[in-house]
């Protein structure tokens, strides 16, 4: 992973999701938080701050309006190297927090035997 990312926020990691199709900013709003189960709600000063964000790194890109001249959104090759990117660090995340917690669980496990 190309560190000088960083981390993404929950936010933009479902915004970039979001826009593997083309979305107006309305309709990310709505997949954002279907995406999250409700968890993850965006505010609309928010979103087009993650917006701009994002198109200035060159992660997503305008790619015209919708019939009622709301303009849309899709993710770049660039925004999709991230979102893998950042998948592999969750992936590596989750793989290390669950090595640990069942090692931890065998210790414990073997120290109860021994009582």
């Amino acid at each position: 992973m190309n560190e000088s990312k960083g981390a993404l926020t929950e936010a933009v990691y479902y915004i970039l999701i979001s826009l593997y199709s083309p979305l107006h900013g309305y309709g990310v709003i709505q997949n954002v938080e279907k995406l999250s189960g409700g968890r993850v709600r965006l505010g609309a000063g928010t979103l087009y701050g993650a917006l701009n964000n994002l198109l200035g790194k060159g992660w997503i890109m305008e790619c015209g309006e919708s019939g009622d001249r709301k303009k849309e959104y899709i993710i770049t090759e660039a925004g999709k190297r991230t979102v893998l990117d950042e998948t592999d660090r969750l992936q590596e995340l989750l793989d290390n927090g669950r090595r640990l917690l069942e090692q931890q669980k065998r210790i414990e496990g073997k120290g109860q035997q021994a009582t």
